[in-house]
């Protein structure tokens, strides 16, 4: 009768302790942790996302237009540089740039943010081209006095 101090289904010479087990379970920790911090940066920066043009808008009192469609932003800078959304335009290719962006739907509310610093008339040009483009839908933005978020204020 023989006896084998090894276990008896292992090779003789080989011991346990040098042998590899793979784990069964898969540790989500680390995913939890990651997607945790992406959370919290998406919650930081999205606010910040809206719109790229820095403007000084004037205040006014009037009343908050609701609205529950996505914007087209149409900015004039204190420079008198206008933007869509986030791009530099030149006044003569608004028409053009915003019947592409919009599909030619003429129903759709385009937004114009004009700096407080800005001429009035250089503002008017950039509703009249919007205007003269077919746009009906067009609203100027201003915020309320002792407001730092913009307001939508007058409508067309």
């Amino acid at each position: 009768m023989a006896i084998q101090a090894n276990g008896g289904n292992q090779p003789r010479g080989t011991s346990q302790r040098g042998r590899y087990r793979p784990l069964s379970e898969i540790n989500v920790t680390p995913f939890v942790d990651v997607m945790l911090v992406l959370l919290v940066i998406f919650m930081i920066t999205a606010p910040l996302l809206t719109v790229g043009v820095q403007v000084d808008l004037p205040e006014t009192k009037a009343s908050t237009i609701k609205g529950n469609d996505e914007p087209l932003a149409v900015s004039v800078d204190k420079d008198g540089k206008v933007y869509i959304q986030d791009s530099e335009t030149a006044v003569d290719a608004v028409a053009a740039k915003l019947r592409a962006i919009s599909s030619n739907n003429s129903d759709i509310r385009i937004f114009v943010r004009g700096d407080a610093g800005v001429n009035y008339g250089r503002v008017m040009e950039v509703m009249g081209v919007i205007n003269a483009a077919g746009f009906r839908k067009v609203a100027l933005i201003a915020r309320q006095p002792g407001s730092r978020k913009p307001d939508v204020r007058l409508k067309d």
